[in-house]
C-alpha cells in the first residue's frame, strides 16, 4: 500500500468516526428540543424563540470562527436545524 492510500484510508476513517460523533449528537440534541417542545406546549408558549435563535446564531458563528469553519455555512446549518425543531415543535403544539 502507497503512502497515498494509507494517508487517504486514515482521513476517510476520520470522517467517519466524526461523522458518527456528529448523528449522535444531533440525535442528542434533538431529544432535548423534543423535551422542550413538550414544555411549550404544556405552558402554551410560542414554538419558536426569536432571540434564543439569534443568541444562538450569534454565537456558533463566533464558534465557528474559533474552530476554524466557515461561519456563513455553520449559520445556514444551525437555521436549518432551527428549522426542523421548530416543525417537530408544532406537532406538539397540534398534537
Amino acid at each position: 500500500m502507497s503512502d497515498f492510500q494509507r494517508k487517504l484510508i486514515e482521513h476517510r476513517r476520520s470522517i467517519d468516526r466524526l461523522d458518527t460523533i456528529l448523528i449522535y449528537t444531533l440525535g442528542e440534541r434533538f431529544k432535548h428540543t423534543e423535551n422542550i417542545g413538550k414544555l411549550k406546549a404544556e405552558a402554551n408558549l410560542q414554538v419558536s424563540d426569536h432571540g434564543r435563535e439569534q443568541f444562538q446564531i450569534e454565537r456558533l458563528r463566533k464558534l465557528a470562527i474559533d474552530a476554524n469553519l466557515d461561519s456563513e455555512f455553520a449559520e445556514r446549518l444551525l437555521k436549518f436545524i432551527i428549522s426542523e425543531v421548530i416543525e417537530n415543535h408544532k406537532k406538539w403544539q397540534t398534537g
